[in-house]
């Protein structure tokens, strides 16, 4: 018989290396299976890479725009291919450190692609090419993949996935995006920084449809600004070529047909979840449509197995299967559970960045929760004008009565760090006066923290006067 393990892992991205890891800090004797390089799509064709690019672009459009500042620069250009190397030198920085991690806590690295077996002789067992191994306890985190689209063109060799997209030596004069979600417009972000001319075609009725109105309308009117042409309710029909090497793409808006020609066609319809080869013949678990089904501690249907992370559906994010793999080795262990997995802070990497994490106000009223609101309008925030940043907002949606804080929106500069914040304020059942009580610095971006909260009661103090809400 093969080495018998503790637990196996199938995968290595954000939530297989982290439950590796944390179950060898437990005492767990631990391989991962991975067919791939360490970091999983994330570090590797997502997460990282792109924001790499964003913020390679970002720095040339910036140095473009100096004049803001006083600042000159004649003959500002850039090299695709150095662009590319950086954020090559950047994911191998980073999966190196993934590498390195396993080593030190002694997690067996096992190469190629791994397949859940039927349970043999009371034990659970993983396949890996000829070899058999066997755990007591296994975790699926096999991630997801760019989703396709049912349409006449998707084979073309100009319309790629965002693995695709990456691939390319240069930076697309004219370029197609199927998709308004955050995938698409981050792309939208770098391409349009690079002087492409961009299309968005999304089919829903605003881009980052799942986020709040008030975002989806300022990213759009900033975006636009910067030149790129967004098609809502535009359902894709198909792909062709045209005479001068261009792909059209052809979409309905409103009832009637149009087209969208780009040098390539990026499709950024969503990811799926990777089960192909997962299961051998008799092995494969309870599932929910095309995701596996878990319970509150993310084991399937089949005793000692777990899956985690895009497979299971929901939340598709990094951070998001790092905590459900931090919760399966809890299981595991016998441990009580260390974070609350049901409040997950989400980011867009677009200039500025968006962030929200718990309800929206909407949300909150649809669930017939009474509500009280905040917000700030950050051209009134020191850092903000200093930096000369886009129209952006602070808004916080708490309980009416207790004040309790249920979730926030921010589309400003630094959002994603700043987002934290309110996300240990909604899983510690803080309040307004709670979070009141801490004094921001000055002058930061995070004064608006304080401003939206005061602007609950009608107090803001950099916001023009208006009835107080108490």
């Amino acid at each position: 018989m093969s080495e018998k393990y503790d637990l196996i892992v199938i995968g290595a991205g954000p939530g297989g290396y982290v439950a590796a890891i944390r179950g060898a800090q437990k005492g767990l004797h631990v391989a991962v299976v991975e067919a791939d390089r360490a970091g999983g799509t994330c570090l590797n064709r997502g997460c990282i890479p792109t924001k790499a690019m964003i913020h390679a672009s970002s720095l040339y459009r910036e140095m473009n725009e100096g004049g803001r500042f006083g600042v000159y620069a004649e003959g500002v250009s850039y090299d695709y291919e150095k662009i590319c190397e950086y954020k090559q030198e950047t994911v191998d920085a980073l999966v190196g450190g993934v590498q390195q991690l396993l080593k030190g806590n002694k997690v067996t690295f096992i190469e190629g692609k791994g397949t859940l077996l039927p349970p043999e002789n009371g034990m659970n067992a993983v396949s890996v090419g000829d070899e058999t191994y066997y755990a007591d306890n296994i975790i699926l985190a096999a991630g997801s993949k760019p989703a396709s689209l049912p349409v006449e063109g998707i084979d073309l060799p100009h319309v790629v996935n965002s693995d695709g997209l990456f691939a390319l030596d240069h930076a697309p004069e004219s370029l197609v995006i199927i998709g308004g979600g955050v995938i698409g417009v981050e792309f939208a972000t770098v391409f349009a920084n690079l002087g492409s001319q961009v299309t968005i075609l999304e089919a829903l009725p605003k881009i980052l449809d799942n986020f709040d109105k008030e975002i989806s309308q300022n990213l759009k009117m900033i975006l636009k600004k910067r030149g790129v042409d967004i098609h809502t309710s535009a359902m894709v029909k198909g792909f062709s070529e045209t005479e001068n090497g261009l792909v059209m793409a052809t979409y309905e808006e409103k009832g009637k047909e149009a087209a969208a020609a780009g040098e390539y066609v990026l499709v950024a319809a969503g990811r799926r979840p990777v089960t192909e080869g997962l299961f051998a013949d008799g092995a494969q678990p309870e599932m929910n449509g095309r995701y596996v089904k878990v319970d509150e501690n993310y084991m399937t249907s089949i005793p000692g197995v777990y899956a985690i992370g895009d497979l299971i559906g929901g939340i598709q994010l990094a951070h998001a299967a790092s905590a459900h793999g931090i919760r399966a080795i809890e299981s595991i262990c016998g441990a009580p559970a260390t974070q609350n997995v049901a409040v997950v802070p989400a980011g867009v990497y677009t200039d500025p960045e968006i962030a929200i994490v718990g309800m929206t106000e909407a949300q909150a009223k649809d669930q017939g929760i009474d509500v009280v609101c905040g917000k700030f309008i950050m051209s009134a925030n020191g850092k903000s004008l200093i930096t000369k940043e886009e129209r952006g907002f602070i808004k916080v949606v708490a309980e009416a009565g207790s004040e309790k804080i249920l979730g926030a929106q921010m589309m400003c500069a630094r959002a994603t760090d700043m987002i934290g914040e309110f996300t240990t304020a909604i899983v510690n059942d803080l309040t307004v006066p709670d979070m009141l009580r801490s004094i921001m610095s000055h002058p930061t971006y995070s004064e608006g923290i304080g401003e939206a909260l005061e602007d609950v009661h009608g107090m803001s103090l950099h916001t023009a006067p208006r009835p107080s809400r108490r």
